[in-house]
């Protein structure tokens, strides 16, 4: 059964002029459910983690001040919304729906969560609304468990993820994959083991070849046993904050390249949802619930 990591708190609404981001969460589950694609089943309420998980990732006097609201204003602003102690909570638990998600993919060969992909947040701070980064902590959680030892993170989000490349920049462990657009935030990118980026406007052609080019020789020479997949749909054309020109058919052929990959060759895979910010959220919503929808399909 594909398990899925949602919490009422991902919809903790943000201040006036931030809440756009924030909608998608509440109707993701509702559009799953009504579509038949999940059940109620399906659904798991992640927790507060135990906060060593986090530390292994994140400077303790970083995460310690954010729980204790002493970020210093300068660094506060590079979040990019004011910080409450009920949005670092979220991202806590966002971070054990990942964590959780990575014993359930173990289990199933695959898991989901409605939220995640905070790929900005770095070892010491936040940024672009990423406080805490929940890949890299899942990351982290598997190898101290002894269930992985080495990782590969996928990022197809149309942004880089500068935050995971700095934590595992001296890690030969982890290796990170960002396959990006060039023009997009952040415009001073840090250096991923592999980073990929792709002109203004590119489309499906272009992108899944260089994709189903890429992907299948990483894998071999890397031999990961366990994958991360960051699975953003602003790499569509209409796409207010990416530069990408994909489909909504060409996203659901990337997801299924993919996730038909990592089951081909039964490598566990956790997928976060990353970014999407078209502004018709009807299309943000149906271009998430299509990863979904390939995930049931590819594995049950």
């Amino acid at each position: 059964m594909l398990k899925i990591a949602f919490h009422p708190i991902y919809k903790h609404p943000l201040p006036e002029g931030h809440r756009f981001p924030m909608l998608k969460y509440e109707l993701l589950p509702k559009q799953l459910l009504h579509e038949g694609t999940c059940e109620p089943q399906n659904f798991f309420e992640p927790e507060l983690p135990n906060d060593k998980y986090i530390v292994a990732v994140h400077d303790p006097e970083y995460y310690y001040d954010l729980l204790n609201m002493k970020i210093p204003q300068k660094k506060a602003r590079k979040v990019g919304f004011p910080l409450s102690e009920v949005l670092v909570e979220r991202e806590r638990i966002i971070a054990d729906g990942t964590m959780k998600g990575c014993e359930f993919a173990l289990e199933n060969g695959i898991a989901m969560n409605i939220a995640g992909g905070t790929h900005h947040a770095y070892t010491n701070r936040g940024e672009a609304f990423c406080m805490l980064n929940d890949q890299a902590i899942g990351a982290r959680y598997l190898q101290a468990k002894g269930l992985a030892k080495k990782i590969l993170i996928v990022d197809l989000d149309v942004h880089q993820g500068n935050g995971t490349a700095e934590i595992f920049q001296n890690d030969t462990s982890v290796f990170t994959f960002s396959m990006h657009g060039a023009g997009n935030y952040p415009f001073k990118k840090e250096k991923s083991d592999l980073d990929i980026p792709l002109e203004k406007g590119t489309t499906d052609a272009t992108y899944l070849s260089i994709l189903k080019e890429t992907l299948p020789k990483l894998i071999a020479s890397e031999k990961p046993d366990f994958i991360f997949y960051l699975c953003g749909v602003d790499v569509i054309a209409s796409d207010k904050l990416g530069t990408l020109g994909l489909s909504v058919e060409g996203c659901k052929q990337r997801d299924s390249f993919v996730l038909e990959t990592c089951l081909n060759l039964q490598i566990p895979v956790q997928c976060s949802m990353g970014g999407g910010y078209s502004p018709d959220i009807k299309v943000v919503v149906d271009a998430h619930a299509t990863t979904f929808r390939v995930a049931n399909e590819v594995y049950f």
